[in-house]
């Protein structure tokens, strides 16, 4: 691909419409770009777990004006009960730990942005990307469904299974490392009657956990599993085999497992795939850039993927704007900028791997982790210039 730079960058496709993508969308408009953002499901994708945000990510959410807004969102989540096979509780965990700062489903977040971007952005649902030719002046995207357009740039914001990425930078098994757990989550009544809790449930290697959702209307679990690596192709996309792997793993556990496993079966948003981390010498090949998860997924154990994913938009927007759309030196600034950051919270994630199927903690053992959590609300920081906004700040969250 040629990375030369001619004439400045104005359009800008984004794939993917998660997290990543819509708040990109949102600073690229700010900046004066003009962003479609193309997602292969047929609309937003609702349900998912609860994401947190620490440190500048809320600092991002306080230059788009969200922050309020946001904080009406808010799980309130309280302190959870870790539980035994006969649901006695043996300990406490600090929501500190797990709910960062700010915690809200997933669906919510991505609505949101939705809405704030939708009047000023293309949003293409039901599509997605096929292939990607570029020349000196631009990016040719043909698509499953709708016709070849022309861009100025393509950002992969995608996902851990990014197909931007796997079209530019080749198959995901050269950048995508298994960190030997895998995870489903679903939703179901809360028929246990939590109100901000939740109960954890672990045995060697493998846990389940149930948490409440807002307004206590609802609640969301999870099984998670040991596994020494990602699941056969074939598994990736079949919801029954998923299920009667988790089923089998979990077939002899007790508290109430046989019970989630029956509300597993019925959910009508389940979710399952590999904790894993992508791992990439660099972010951007001529006038195509990743973002997020697709190209740096520090893995759900490291609790930053949704701040990453925030901001990153924002600082790949931001230079950008400041390179005067020349993709080359905007591309290479926004990857000086965030290359340690990410380093150190895929180390903070494969950290959270290898303990994540320890013997069961002590009450000490989880204090002395959440005194740590609450230092780390800010790891390696990164700069959150203005890059030329007068950017929108709200009351910050207490």
């Amino acid at each position: 691909m040629n990375a030369t730079a001619t004439t400045p960058a104005r359009t800008v496709l984004i794939s993917g419409a998660g997290v990543a993508g819509p708040a990109l969308a949102y600073w690229l408009r700010r900046h004066g770009f003009v962003p479609t953002v193309v997602e292969r499901a047929p609309a937003l994708r609702e349900g998912g777990y609860a994401v947190d945000f620490r440190g500048e990510a809320l600092d991002v959410l306080d230059r788009m004006g969200l922050l309020e807004r946001i904080a009406e969102q808010d799980t309130e989540m309280g302190d959870a009960l870790l539980v035994d096979g006969d649901g006695r509780a043996y300990a406490t965990l600090p929501s500190v730990v797990f709910a960062g700062e700010l915690e809200v489903l997933k669906g919510d977040l991505t609505r949101m942005l939705y809405e704030v971007t939708r009047d000023g952005v293309e949003y293409v649902f039901g599509d997605s990307v096929t292939g990607l030719t570029e020349d000196a002046d631009g990016v040719e995207v043909t698509f499953e469904r709708g016709a070849p357009r022309r861009f100025d740039l393509v950002v992969g914001a995608d996902g851990l299974h990014s197909r931007t990425r796997a079209l530019v930078f080749g198959p995901e098994e050269r950048y995508v490392r298994h960190l030997g757990i895998h995870t489903a989550v679903f939703g179901l009544d809360n028929y246990l009657g939590l109100e901000n809790t939740g109960r954890l449930y672990a045995a060697p290697g493998r846990a389940a956990n149930v948490f409440t959702t807002r307004a206590d209307s609802g609640a969301r679990a999870a099984f998670h599993f040991a596994s020494e690596g990602p699941l056969e192709r074939e598994d990736r996309h079949d919801r029954a085999r998923q299920q009667r792997l988790i089923a089998e793993r979990f077939a002899d556990d007790g508290w109430e497992i046989p019970r989630l496993l029956r509300e597993m079966e019925r959910a009508a948003d389940f979710f399952f795939d590999a904790n894993a981390q992508v791992e990439m010498e660099t972010w951007s090949k001529g006038r195509v850039v990743l973002l997020g998860d697709a190209g740096y997924c520090a893995g759900p154990t490291s609790g930053r993927g949704t701040s990453q994913a925030l901001i990153g938009a924002y600082v790949l927007a931001g230079e950008l704007a400041e390179a005067g759309g020349d993709h080359v030196a905007a591309f290479a600034a926004y990857e000086r900028e965030l290359r340690g950051y990410v380093t150190e919270h895929q180390a903070m994630g494969r950290e959270g791997a290898e303990r994540f199927f320890g013997p069961a903690p002590t009450q000490e053992v989880l204090d002395a982790i959440a005194a740590r959590a609450a230092g780390q609300a800010r790891t390696a920081p990164v700069r959150l210039r203005d890059y030329g906004l007068r950017v929108a700040r709200a009351a910050r969250v207490a």
